[in-house]
C-alpha cells in the first residue's frame, strides 16, 4: 500500500499539511461520521448506477463496485465499519476501502460529485432515518398518554390558571391534552422530514457539473420524494435542513418538557395528585423520607437543552453567503447528538407515564370546593338567573364564607371533561403518520441494495 494510500483525503494534490491544522479542521468528523456510514455507501452505490446509465462506468464495472460497496456496507450494520486514524471522514473512507479492495476502478466512484453534494446526501438520507425512528416512538408515547386518558378520565383533579385553583378538570384531560400535543409536534415533524426527503445528489460544490449527471434517476434510486433541483440552493440546504429538523425536534421536547414539569409538581407533597413507582425515584443521601422525581426533572433539562439547537445551528449558519463554507462542519457536532437525546426522553417518559400512579379522590379536599364556582354559576344561569347575575351571587356567596357546590359536572361538548373526542384525536395523529413516505424509502432503498 502506498503512503497516498493510506492517507487518503479526496483533495490530496501531493504534499502533506500541518498537522496541527490537519487535527483542527478534522475535528470530530471520525466520530460523528460513523453515523453517516450506511448512508454514504447508499448514496456511492446509487451515484455509481447513474454513471454507469450515462457512460462514466462500464458495466461489468459497477456490478464489481456494487458487489465490494454491499460487502462495505454489511460492515456499517454489524458494527466492524472504523474509519481509521489517517482518514479523514467517511466519504475518503469508503473510496480507500474501494481502492484498497479494486485498485484504480475504486477511484472512479467520485466521478461528477462534491464531498460538498456527498455530505449533503448523507445527512438528508441520515435525517430520514432518524425522523422515521423518532416518529415512531413519538406514536408510541401518544398512545401511552390517550390510553391513561382513557383509563382515568372519570378522575377528576383541579385545573389552574395563574398557578391559582381555577376549574375541575380531569387526568382524562391532563393526559389527553399532550397526547394532542404530539399530533401537531409530528405535523412540525412530517414538514422537516418533507424538506430533508429532496435529493441534492449532483449539485456537486454548488454549481453543478458539466458532466451528463441524471440527478432524476439518482432521486428514484434513492426514494426522494423529489429534486434539490438549483444547485446553489442545493448548498444552501446545508445548516437550513438542520436546523428545521432540529426545529421540529424542539417542538417535540417542549411538549415532553411541559409535561415533565407537570410531573414534578403533580408529585411534590403540596399537590400529590401522581406518583412515581418509588423504584423510579432517587432519595437523598441526608433525609430518609425523601422519594425525589428526577426522572422528570432530568427529562425538564434534557428537552431545554434540546430547545436550544435550533438557534446554536442558526447561530453558526446564519452570517454566511452562498456557496460552501468549513462552518457548516461544526453543525454536526450539535445535530447528530440531538436524536439520541430525543430518543432517550420519548422513551423514559413513555416508561414514566406507563408506570404512573394517580391519586383518585384528589377533589373531594375542601381546599378545591372554589374550583366548582363556576359549574355553581352556570347552574343558575341554565336556570333562568342572567349570567352577570349568578356571577354576582356566587362571589358574594365566597366572600362571605358561604359557598357550597352539591351539583354534578355535565360537561358534553367536544374536548370537555365528559368528551375527550379522543378517537378523533387518534385519527389526528394516523393521518399525520401515513403521510410519511416511509414505505417508498425503504422500497427504494430495498432495491438498491438487492
Amino acid at each position: 500500500m502506498t503512503q497516498q494510500q493510506k492517507n487518503l483525503k479526496l483533495w490530496d494534490k501531493g504534499y502533506s499539511e500541518d498537522e496541527r491544522i490537519d487535527n483542527f479542521t478534522v475535528g470530530q468528523d471520525r466520530v460523528l461520521d460513523l453515523h453517516l456510514a450506511p448512508f454514504d455507501v447508499l448514496g456511492t452505490m446509487a451515484h455509481i448506477t447513474m454513471l454507469c446509465s450515462i457512460g462514466l462506468l462500464e458495466k461489468d464495472e459497477l456490478a464489481t463496485l456494487l458487489v465490494e460497496l454491499k460487502k462495505i456496507y454489511a460492515t456499517t450494520q454489524d458494527g466492524s465499519f472504523v474509519i481509521e486514524d489517517d482518514v479523514e471522514d467517511v466519504h475518503s473512507q469508503v473510496e480507500l476501502m474501494l481502492t484498497r479492495a479494486l485498485g484504480d476502478m475504486g477511484k472512479k466512484v467520485h466521478s461528477g460529485r462534491s464531498r460538498n453534494d456527498q455530505v449533503l446526501l448523507d445527512l438528508k438520507l441520515y435525517i430520514r432515518h432518524q425522523i422515521e425512528d423518532i416518529a415512531l416512538r413519538v406514536k408510541k408515547l401518544f398512545d401511552a398518554l390517550q390510553s391513561q386518558s382513557e383509563k382515568y378520565k372519570d378522575v377528576l383533579l383541579p385545573g389552574y390558571t395563574h398557578l391559582q385553583v381555577a376549574m375541575p378538570s380531569s387526568f382524562g384531560l391532563w393526559f389527553g391534552a399532550y397526547a394532542e400535543s404530539l399530533s401537531d409536534d409530528m405535523r412540525v415533524l412530517l414538514a422537516a422530514w418533507d424538506v430533508a426527503n429532496q435529493n441534492p445528489l449532483g449539485a456537486a460544490a454548488g454549481y453543478g457539473s458539466s458532466f451528463p449527471l441524471n440527478r432524476t434517476l439518482t432521486t428514484r434510486l434513492l426514494g426522494f420524494a423529489d429534486l434539490a433541483y438549483n444547485v446553489v440552493y442545493a448548498q444552501m440546504g446545508r445548516g437550513k435542513t438542520e436546523r428545521l429538523v432540529s426545529f421540529a425536534l424542539s417542538s417535540v421536547a417542549e411538549t415532553i418538557g411541559r409535561l415533565a414539569y407537570d410531573g414534578c409538581l403533580f408529585t411534590s407533597q403540596n399537590f400529590g395528585f401522581i406518583h412515581l413507582p418509588k423504584q423510579m425515584t432517587t432519595g437523598s443521601s441526608i433525609m430518609p423520607h425523601k422519594k425525589n422525581p428526577d426522572v422528570f426533572e432530568l427529562i425538564r433539562a434534557h428537552c431545554n437543552k434540546i430547545q436550544g439547537a435550533p438557534n446554536t445551528i442558526r447561530l453558526i449558519s446564519c452570517n454566511l453567503p452562498s456557496g460552501y463554507f468549513r462552518d457548516m462542519q461544526i453543525i454536526k457536532e450539535v445535530f447528530i447528538p440531538l436524536f439520541d437525546e430525543m430518543r432517550d426522553c420519548i422513551d423514559i417518559t413513555t416508561y414514566a407515564i406507563e408506570n404512573i400512579e394517580v391519586e383518585k379522590d384528589i377533589m373531594s379536599d375542601p381546599r378545591y370546593k372554589y374550583a366548582f364556582s363556576v359549574e355553581e354559576v352556570n347552574r343558575r344561569t341554565l336556570a333562568g338567573t342572567p349570567f352577570r347575575d349568578a356571577y354576582r351571587q356566587v362571589g358574594i356567596e365566597i366572600d362571605n364564607g358561604h359557598f357550597d357546590f352539591n351539583g354534578t359536572l355535565n360537561h358534553t361538548h367536544e374536548g370537555s371533561i365528559g368528551n375527550l373526542c379522543n378517537d378523533r384525536i387518534a385519527n389526528k395523529m394516523q393521518q399525520v403518520l401515513s403521510a410519511f413516505s416511509f414505505a417508498d424509502v425503504h422500497n427504494a432503498l430495498d432495491n438498491l441494495l438487492r
